[in-house]
């Protein structure tokens, strides 16, 4: 997936850990079975809010570690997407969620905030991904964006 962007094939899966394809079919029932505990696998990888920092800090650290998955693994986007299970999206809405513990929000308020977090940080990992080389596309261009959002989730837990 790193290096060609793309979800590779079961026998190049197989060919690659110089197993039997049919191995794998033992381990996973199918190729989305396999796909799906990949991709969890990665997502697992993001920023893990402890709570040693303000929920500020944590947020951030949380969002830039998911689009910096999302940069280093150009087809993770695009198969997450795709899947039909809630595997990826449950690891980040769980971290999500312990990163605004001490804001306490409503619960509305944290499920319209996380949908438009998401959709913003899909669609700035759409962009990074469709322009590699443009320096004008890094992961620490999203700070402003962030402060803003911050200030506004702020404001809007406090009413």
């Amino acid at each position: 997936m790193r290096t060609e962007g793309k979800v590779p094939s079961i026998r190049k899966i197989a060919g690659t850990l110089n197993v039997d394809a049919m191995a794998i079919y033992h381990y996973f029932s199918n190729k989305n079975a396999l796909l799906e505990a990949v991709t969890v696998s990665l997502v697992e990888e993001i920023y893990k809010p402890l709570g040693e920092n303000p929920w500020q800090e944590e947020l951030k650290l949380l969002c830039k570690s998911y689009l910096k998955l999302l940069k280093d693994h150009a087809g993770l986007l695009k198969t997450m997407l795709a899947m039909t299970s809630e595997g990826p999206a449950a690891v980040f809405t769980q971290r999500f969620h312990v990163a605004l513990a001490p804001l306490n929000a409503k619960e509305t308020q944290l499920k319209n905030a996380l949908d438009f977090l998401a959709d913003y940080l899909h669609g700035f990992a759409l962009a990074m991904n469709c322009n590699p080389k443009d320096e004008h596309l890094c992961v620490d261009f999203v700070d402003g964006p962030l402060a803003f959002y911050i200030r506004t989730l702020s404001l809007e837990a406090s009413r």
